[in-house]
Parts: structure tokens; sequence; C-alpha cells
């Protein structure tokens, strides 16, 4: 993409500590990650002009600019469909810095998932027109559309349980070597996961994300200004987003295949404007809110052919040391579940070398946002 490939930078990242139950607003945590980001990048709130941010999300742009003690703002956005638009966020804010538009972005999550209401419970509103072919049958919360998914998937390609387990493991793992995560010092064996209880048929307890309160940002400014900041900058390689024709959200009943989700929209717009391919990954952080994502979304990518993503998953490739490290924070699986901005985050991290799982030598990495809805994702690059 002319003009933003390697033109901007991530220069500073910050989070909140992650909990099932924060005392502090949605707001206060949102400005807390903020700070901290600002702070990573040796970059005064006063001279922050952008930001960004995704639906879902209670704290606007206008309470954030007063908190925090925002300048002018030149540029704002709100990226659409939940988790989808993770990812997002880093790309408008790479596109307003590379056309002069703004020169300090801020793009950030906050959420109070796990001691807050559950989007699904309202039942005093009137369902949007995807969600009357849904719930009225039975489909009531993402787990039972995406078990629907899995299920389909598990016939069509022979994927088994054993092939979800090994995402689980993977993520639990890596979140086991990170302090911050909610699952540090928590194993997951096999009995534990094969014993779970069912959350929607086939996913059990351990294909679920957490449900977690707290807050991440990001702070992005031009390549040029990048070199003068506080830390080893991480470049935008590469931005995109993919909605594809007669999508239907999380179930894709209108697909030609309905297993072939936005993934795949979004990824051949992200490798035709890379110097890189999927085989020049060092690392990825694939959008985890449930187990199955994570192989449709190699398949979707271009890690592996179609119905190949349970069996790639085979013979510990997604740990560290395997064919693509995945997650290496924990993920939404294992450190917590922030609607997939703790993966950009990570992302930066394994480029700076900083991670608690870190992938010897990464310089480039993949982050995607949530598969099954309108999508998002990047490359890094060191």
């Amino acid at each position: 993409m002319p003009g933003l490939k390697d033109a901007t930078a991530i220069v500073g990242i910050g989070q909140t500590p992650f909990a099932k139950q924060l005392t502090d607003s949605e707001k206060t945590l949102a400005c807390r990650a903020i700070l901290a980001a600002l702070d990573d990048a040796g970059i005064a709130p006063s001279e922050v002009d952008a930001f960004a941010s995704y639906t879902m999300e209670e704290t606007d742009e206008v309470e954030v600019a007063k908190t925090i003690g925002a300048g002018d703002v030149t540029f704002f956005s709100k990226v659409g469909y939940g988790g989808g638009g993770s990812c997002a966020t880093v790309g408008h804010l790479a596109a307003a810095v590379a056309t002069g538009q703004a020169s300090v972005g801020v793009a950030w999550r906050s959420r109070k998932r796990g001691s807050g209401p559950r989007p699904w419970k309202n039942t005093a509103v009137q369902l949007p027109t995807p969600g009357q072919w849904t719930r009225p049958f039975g489909l009531l919360r993402p787990s039972d559309e995406i078990g629907m998914l899995a299920r389909r998937y598990m016939h069509e390609y022979g994927a088994t349980r054993d092939h979800l387990f090994n995402v689980a493991l993977a993520c639990r793992n890596r979140a086991n070597q990170n302090p911050a995560a909610i699952m540090y010092e928590r194993p997951l064996t096999r009995e534990m996961y094969m014993t779970a209880r069912w959350i929607s048929e086939p996913l059990c307890l351990f294909d679920n994300c957490l449900e977690t309160d707290g807050a991440l940002a990001c702070v992005i400014v031009s390549a040029e200004r990048a070199r003068d900041c506080r830390q080893r900058p991480v470049y935008v390689h590469s931005a995109a987003q993919g909605l594809p024709a007669q999508h239907h959200g999380m179930v894709n009943y209108w697909n030609d295949d309905p297993l072939t989700g936005p993934a795949w929209t979004a990824a051949r717009q992200l490798w035709k404007q890379a110097d890189f391919g999927p085989q020049d990954v060092d690392v990825a952080q694939i959008y985890d809110a449930f187990t199955p994502l994570i192989p449709l979304s190699l398949e979707g990518y271009g890690f592996c052919g179609r119905g190949e993503g349970g069996a790639f998953t085979e013979g510990g490739a997604l740990e560290i040391g395997g064919r693509l490290p995945v997650n290496t924070g924990g993920g939404g699986l294992s450190e917590a579940y922030v609607h997939g901005f703790n993966l950009i985050n990570e992302g930066v991290k394994q480029l700076r070398g900083t991670s608690t799982a870190q992938v010897p030598d990464a310089s480039t990495c993949l982050v995607t946002a949530g598969e099954g809805v309108p999508t998002s994702a990047i490359l890094l690059r060191a």
C-alpha cells in the first residue's frame, strides 16, 4: 500500500492488571492504560491528536481526551463489530498518521466483561436482523454459533477434540509463563480438558475465552518520529479489513461455504500489500475467543490448505519452537479476554524481544481480530 507500508510504528504499549473483577470504571481503566502506553513511548498526553476504538466500548474519545489532557484532536474513529475491529484501530491510525491527518495516535480497549453483563442477556430489545435467524432456534450465545461451525468443520474435515485441545494447551502453556495472565501457574492437562463440562457441544469450558476486566492501549507515530521515541519501534507493515459477500455474522449462513469466513477476505488484502508471505511469519497472535477460530484462521491466512487447520496443530506446531508459535502471552483463552487487544500488545512485545515467552529472533508477526464477524488484521515488522 503506497504511503502506508512501514510508514508508521507502534512506539508505546500499556495495560492495567487483568482480573475477574476490578473496582475501577471502564473509563478509569482506559485512561490508565493509555497513560501507561504514552509513558512507555515517552510522549506527553498533550501531543495526542488521534484516537481509534471499536464498538462495545463504553468509553468514548471525548471523555478520554479530556481526562488524559490531550490537545486538539484531528482524527477519531470507531470500528464496528466488537472483536473484529481490534486490528483495524491500528490500521486506521496508521493511515491517519501516514497521510498527515494526525501525528500521535492512541488506540485502546477497556472492558469489564468479567464483572459486567453479557451482551446477549438483554431480552427487552428487539433482535437485530441476523439474530432473528439464530436466537429463536437456540443459538443464544456466541459459543452456540461457533459450536455449530465447529461441528460442521469436524464433520467436513475430520478435525477432532484433540486438535482443539492442542490450541487450548498452547495458549495455556504460554500463560503459565506470563505473570500478568489470569491463568498464570495454572496448568492444563488433556484429562482436565476431556472431562470438562460442556458449554455448547462440541465446545467445552476450555474451548471458551476468559471473562475479564481490564484495559490496554498502544501509541502510533510516523516511522521518522519513532526513531526518537523511548522504545524500539515496531512498524505497521500492512493492515486490512474483511467483510465477505453475503456475510452473516458468526454463522455465515449465506456464504457459499460457511467455513470460509471473513479471515479469507482480510487475508487477500493483507498479503497483497506485504513484502512477505505466511511462510515468513515468525510468530502469530490469532484471535481466540474460541479454540476453533485458530484452525479456521490458520487456513484463512494461508498457513495451511483448506481443511488442514486441525492437523496443523499437531506435534506441538503452535508451541515455542513449533511451525508457528501462537498467542505467546496466553491469548483470550488464558491471558485475558479484552476483545483481542492483548494480542496487539503481545505482538509488539515479541518484536521488541520482551515477551515472557520470547520467540528467538522474531522479526515478523501477524495479529488478527475476531474471525466469524467482519474482521481485520495487521502485519508487524521489527
